[in-house]
């Protein structure tokens, strides 16, 4: 029998964990319905005065918000495609190959998870440089193609997968990609489906490598769109701090809607990912 006492402490401390966190996605949205004289006031409203949608409208003028949407879009999906192409076959080597030296190389995967990407960026732009690369497409996805900690979930996953299901679809003719993409990733779908969100959103929140590799508007991502936009009213705040929260509204609301849909897979899947 549960302690009524603990429970309602436990849900009390819930609530306020959630409001705490969720506070500043309130203010932020909230500032971006607001009027510019409303931002002035001295003493700050937590409800606009009169909800001005029209600041999202604005937002979208301010910046060349559709082309940034279709670059992130194309560097999103780019990224996401590759990282789950090359972590399912990666995961499979490690979890079901026979090969020497399979463990140790494993460790340099992980290994590359404590790797900090400001710290690798300078030899990767020189070769991007010298591939020619610079402002491209490649640039923004090539580099980013594999994921460390995608390899890893895929591979716990893999090795809790019985050998003798594999070994069922080899008799029946299936070469090693259909192994890979009818048996084992369909076997885990919580996994692949947290490595598809973790990669979206990571790759649509990707603010320093795109800022270094691209020099024009063509090819900006909405993230580096909010930091020029927020470089553009500097000094100007009060007047036009409303414009930048919608923006910033319209950049996160993606990952909001992915978040939503997928939240179930990403808890089965870390609840699957301890160390074998």
């Amino acid at each position: 029998m549960k302690n009524p006492v603990f429970t309602t402490t436990r849900t009390f401390a819930a609530v306020c964990v959630t409001l705490i966190m969720f506070f500043p996605v309130y203010w932020m949205l909230i500032t971006a319905l607001k009027t510019p004289a409303e931002l002035r006031l001295a003493v700050p409203t937590f409800w606009p005065e009169k909800l001005m949608w029209v600041n999202f409208a604005s937002a979208f003028k301010a910046i060349p918000f559709y082309r940034f949407t279709v670059n992130t879009v194309v560097q999103t999906v780019g990224i996401v495609v590759l990282q789950i192409n090359i972590g399912i076959m990666a995961a499979y080597a490690f979890a079901k190959g026979s090969f020497p030296g399979r463990d140790k190389l494993f460790i340099l995967v992980l290994a590359a998870l404590i790797v900090p990407e400001q710290v690798v960026f300078v030899p990767i732009y020189v070769m991007m440089s010298k591939l020619g690369w610079i402002n491209t497409y490649y640039a923004l996805i090539i580099p980013h193609a594999a994921s460390a900690y995608g390899i890893f979930l895929l591979r716990q996953t893999f090795r809790s997968i019985n050998n003798d299901v594999i070994e069922a679809a080899k008799v029946d003719g299936a070469n090693r990609l259909q192994v890979l993409y009818r048996i084992l990733a369909p076997m885990a779908p919580p996994t692949v489906a947290t490595l598809i969100v973790i990669s979206f959103i990571h790759s649509w929140n990707s603010y320093f490598w795109p800022l270094v590799m691209t020099n024009s508007n063509n090819m900006r991502v909405l993230t580096v769109g909010v930091a020029m936009m927020r470089d553009s009213i500097a000094g100007n705040e009060a007047l036009n701090f409303h414009l930048l929260m919608a923006a910033s509204i319209l950049v996160i609301l993606p990952i909001v809607v992915v978040f939503v849909f997928a939240q179930k897979y990403i808890v089965a899947a870390m609840a699957n990912s301890t160390f074998k």
